[in-house]
């Protein structure tokens, strides 16, 4: 029998056929008997009181491939993974739920004005803003502006009122003049200054031996003067600050002072020994520049009108501008030097030395221009050796920038309307430029002088520029207009300080 029994166990061994009842688990049993009890933990971990998110972190992460139970195994995020999960304000997630659950309830169709003014209330006290005017999702129509008075970090993201960026607008710059004047018997010499725009809005133009006035606002033509001798010549014409005396310098070494409303000479002051190219009022102190580099200082108020000289140029006195504050003259010259001279001051001679000298330029400097909104900035022009444009602190002696114009630069102006800089352009060119201050990024070009441009001045509204060129035509160019709105309260703004000015003086 036992015999028997052993070959009976030899022979079950041998079949291939037969369950292997003592032997180990297999690969793809064990897989799934731990991936079952994975997730019997993770079911397990989830409470009220902890997160599923930490359940996760701590779990393993099984293999991608299925089990043999036929279920497909999902892997769980590992923590800082590729799921997103938000954090928000509780008050805010508060009213959400609230506006939520109200949508639900039934409307009160006659609410009190009183309940309603103390929710009013109790919201805003208690949120920092009404409930009702309150949305989760606000698809349409303006922004919520922030309660007056309510400390709100993203006020300016949601204010109604728009960004700089939003409301610009490209304005249209007119590429032709807006008015063509006739100038026969135009000099056409770069170093003379021959066309000025009084605040009253009479034009000056010096037209060889003559000097006419063209009023703007009528249209009409007024010959002023005319010189004497044949072969004299005006050289220079200066308005006042308050257009109603004119100041000629004169080839024969003579600046004249004519009163413009009576049509009389006032006065003729000699001093000079060279022509007077270069003319420029502070109140009551004219200076005047000639041919012999020499600046002189006269009061117009005395008879002895000459108050000192300033000496530094070595050639011709070519441009001459006082700063709006009254502070500084500058002067340009042929010797493509730049002075800073000190103010006048009363009853002294003292002054005479400069405060500044600029050298970097290398052609002759005849275009200046003062900043109206910053004093203590002055722009200037090289002739057509140096055709650029530089542009200096006069407070701290610095050059802030420069650029290369790629041509003869003869007048710049400041146009305080749009914070712009115009400049005059002779060889080769022969156009006016706009640029923005103090980018100095090109705005546009103004093209039409058949000859090289002279002279550059401002109307007294500042909205039109007058140009005049060896072609013998002078343009207007309507270059500078405001918008109705800003202009608007630009004459609120000029009414309300004059409104002040004449208190004051009662």
């Amino acid at each position: 029998m036992a015999q028997f029994g052993f070959d009976n166990d030899i022979h079950s061994i041998l079949k291939l056929d037969m369950p292997i009842t003592n032997a180990p688990m297999a690969r793809w049993q064990r897989k799934a008997s731990s991936s079952m009890s994975t997730s019997c933990a993770n079911t397990s971990a989830l409470s009220p009181g902890k997160s599923g998110n930490r359940s996760l972190s701590l779990s393993k992460t099984p293999s991608k491939t299925p089990g043999k139970n036929g279920k497909t195994q999902c892997t769980p995020s590992k923590a800082g993974g590729d799921r997103f999960i938000p954090t928000r304000n509780n008050k805010q997630m508060d009213v959400a739920s609230f506006l939520l659950s109200k949508e639900n309830e039934p409307m009160d169709t006659n609410p009190s004005a009183a309940t309603s003014e103390n929710q009013k209330a109790w919201s805003v006290t208690l949120n920092g803003y009404d409930i009702e005017e309150a949305k989760i999702l606000h698809l349409g129509g303006k922004p919520l502006n922030a309660p007056e008075g309510y400390q709100n970090n993203l006020k300016v993201l949601y204010s109604q009122i728009p960004t700089p960026v939003s409301t610009k607008k490209n304005r249209y710059i007119p590429s032709v003049p807006d008015r063509i004047l006739d100038a026969p018997e135009l000099r056409n010499d770069f170093y003379l200054n021959l066309l000025d725009w009084s605040s009253r809005n009479l034009l000056a133009v010096a037209l060889h031996s003559n000097l006419y006035l063209w009023d703007a606002t009528q249209g009409d033509i007024v010959l002023l003067m005319k010189m004497e001798q044949v072969e004299d010549y005006i050289c220079s014409v200066s308005w006042i600050k308050e257009g109603n005396f004119l100041a000629l310098g004169t080839s024969d070494c003579k600046v004249q002072l004519w009163d413009v409303e009576n049509q009389k000479r006032l006065r003729s002051m000699s001093g000079h020994t060279a022509r007077v190219g270069s003319l420029s009022w502070n109140n009551h102190i004219l200076s005047s520049g000639s041919r012999s580099g020499h600046i002189h200082h006269h009061d117009v108020r005395v008879a002895d009108h000459h108050i000192f000289t300033l000496s530094g140029h070595s050639q011709e006195v070519c441009g001459l501008e006082w700063s709006p504050d009254g502070r500084y003259l500058a002067s340009g010259g042929n010797d493509n030097l730049v002075y800073v001279w000190p103010g006048v001051q009363e009853g002294s001679g003292q002054g005479s030395n400069a405060v500044h000298s600029f050298n970097e330029h290398q052609g002759a400097v005849k275009a200046l221009a003062w900043c109206p909104w910053q004093p203590n900035i002055l722009a200037s022009g090289g002739g057509t050796s140096d055709r650029h444009i530089r542009i200096w602190n006069v407070t701290s002696g610095s050059c802030i920038s420069a650029l290369d114009t790629q041509s003869q630069v003869s007048s710049l102006k400041f146009a305080p309307n749009y914070k712009e800089l115009v400049s005059g352009h002779g060889y080769a060119h022969d156009n006016v430029v706009i640029w923005k201050y103090p980018s100095l990024t090109k705005v546009a070009e103004l093209n039409g002088h058949e000859g090289r441009v002279l002279n550059i001045t401002m109307s007294p509204d500042c909205s039109t520029i007058a140009t005049v060129a060896g072609d013998e035509t002078v343009r207007l160019w309507k270059s500078f207009e405001l918008d109705p709105v800003k202009k608007k309260a630009k004459e609120r703004m000029v009414k309300s300080t004059s409104s002040s000015i004449h208190q004051s003086i009662r």
